[in-house]
């Protein structure tokens, strides 16, 4: 399979499953990213690809970490992560507004923009969430890619986010309002969690800061991580953090084998070429995939001919 448009044929067909599978496993209730079209397409794969094999690039982190039922969780998490109003808060037009008052301000707001919310309510008023990068990275390119990423994403409704670069991880807390401003209400499933750290790498890509997002098992990972209280009570020197744990359900054996599946097919196409840079990529597949370099000379499927596999899960 020397002909390249055979090889960029299956880096799509193969890269759907490995980086994005809802793109090829179709589900109506699944917003998908834009991907590229064409021979973009096929060069969009080969540079997620070399970014997470040649290069290591560091992986974004979104984590939903609570939510408020009421005024009064949604005022704690407000203090919480304006340390009581020190550090500035800014909202979806980019107002910003610091110190007790300027907190109690946007909680007013809150409180009366659209449907009211009682001090102690029985259902979730809030969402909360954290968008974070590893240690090294400019906060601000983290703030700047934090505030597109909510601009695409949560447009419709009411948030406040606040970066805090004053820990090991640079990471800004996102507080939206569940109710949009149409009366939808923000209900996020896995699925648009993976969206949302696709779409938040690429804004930091956009930025010049390399990011990635890759499922665990495109990675050759299955490990779940404590809780983030555990992570706050041991930064705060109130106990100590568990490690984070490899998993081995039933879902996470299939998505490793599926992962193992797409890049032996990938690797097996890339060392049918003649071009020196596609072998050298198929033998770093080979190197980082544990298992890939018993897996060498596997034939390569060519598009539109697929072997049964169950669907990749998140």
């Amino acid at each position: 399979m020397s002909d390249p448009q055979s090889i960029d044929g299956v880096l799509v067909q193969w890269g759907e499953r490995l980086f994005y599978p809802r793109v090829r496993f179709r589900d109506s209730r699944t917003p998908r990213l834009s991907l590229p079209s064409g021979k973009d397409r096929a060069a969009y794969f080969r540079a997620r690809i070399e970014a997470t094999v040649l290069r290591g690039a560091p992986q974004v982190m979104v984590k939903v970490t609570g939510g408020g039922r009421g005024m009064r969780a949604i005022a704690a998490h407000f203090r919480y992560i304006s340390k009581h109003g020190k550090l500035e808060m800014e909202d979806e037009f980019g107002r910003r507004s610091s110190g007790k008052e300027g907190v109690q301000e946007v909680l007013d707001e809150w409180r009366s923009a659209g449907t009211a919310i009682d001090d102690v309510g029985f259902r979730r008023e809030a969402i909360n969430i954290m968008l974070s990068m590893p240690r090294g990275t400019d906060p601000l390119a983290v703030q700047a890619a934090a505030r597109a990423f909510a601009k695409a994403e949560l447009a419709d409704h009411r948030y406040v986010m606040v970066l805090h670069d004053h820990q090991a991880n640079p990471h800004v807390h996102l507080s939206v309002r569940v109710e949009s401003k149409h009366g939808l209400r923000l209900s996020p499933r896995k699925a648009d969690l993976h969206r949302w750290r696709e779409v938040f790498a690429e804004k930091l890509r956009e930025l010049g800061i390399d990011a990635e997002a890759t499922r665990q098992a495109s990675r050759g990972e299955a490990r779940s991580y404590p809780a983030l209280w555990r992570m706050k009570a041991a930064e705060e020197g109130r106990g100590t953090a568990t490690s984070s744990e490899r998993t081995s359900g039933t879902r996470a054996v299939a998505n490793a084998r599926d992962a193992q599946q797409a890049w032996s097919q990938i690797a097996a196409a890339l060392e049918q070429s003649t071009v020196r840079k596609d072998l050298q990529l198929a033998a770093s597949i080979r190197r980082f995939v544990p298992g890939q370099e018993q897996q060498r000379g596997t034939p390569a499927l060519t598009p539109g001919v697929t072997r049964s596999a169950p669907e990749v899960g998140r």
